[in-house]
């Protein structure tokens, strides 16, 4: 059975800084890249659990993002601490091409009374795609006839 890339990231951590943390882990870059040749060698001896398959540099990328996952998240890493995201919601809408080209347009050097019209359509369009997720069901069958018979589809 593979470890997980948790624990794995975790072992790794110990394995160079010599013993279990007591606090928040920080590491010198030296010593971060000591921990992701580790994780590294661990996907490669298929130790550690991976889904799919990535090229050598694939993999490289792949490992120094997940340490710094798991520095943040570990709460054995990270002094205790509660992870929470530096900025909630900032991929709301990520897939949606019209909220790119808005994304993309506020980028640009355009006025404040345009931002705040491209603001405004923006979190327009991300509110309906908000709503769009909600799905409520309805019992028809305990509403009172006429009520079920209007709204029932």
């Amino acid at each position: 059975m593979s470890m997980s890339q948790k624990e794995a990231v975790f072992a790794a951590v110990c394995a160079v800084i010599g013993s279990t943390p007591d606090g928040k882990v920080e590491l010198s870059k030296e010593q971060r890249t000591q921990v992701n040749m580790i994780v590294f060698e661990g996907f490669r001896a298929q130790t550690v659990g991976l889904d799919r398959d990535f090229t050598d540099a694939d993999l490289k990328k792949y490992v120094s993002g997940l340490t710094s996952n798991w520095l943040r998240k570990d709460t054995r890493l990270n002094g205790g601490e509660k992870y929470a995201a530096k900025n909630p919601g900032s991929r709301a809408g990520a897939t949606d091409p019209s909220i790119k080209a808005m994304r993309a347009l506020l980028q640009t050097d355009i006025s404040d009374s345009d931002r705040a019209e491209v603001q405004a359509h923006l979190d327009a369009r991300i509110n309906e795609l908000n709503a769009a997720k909600i799905k409520t069901t309805v019992d028809f069958s305990a509403l009172p006839a006429d009520l079920a018979a209007k709204f029932q589809k």
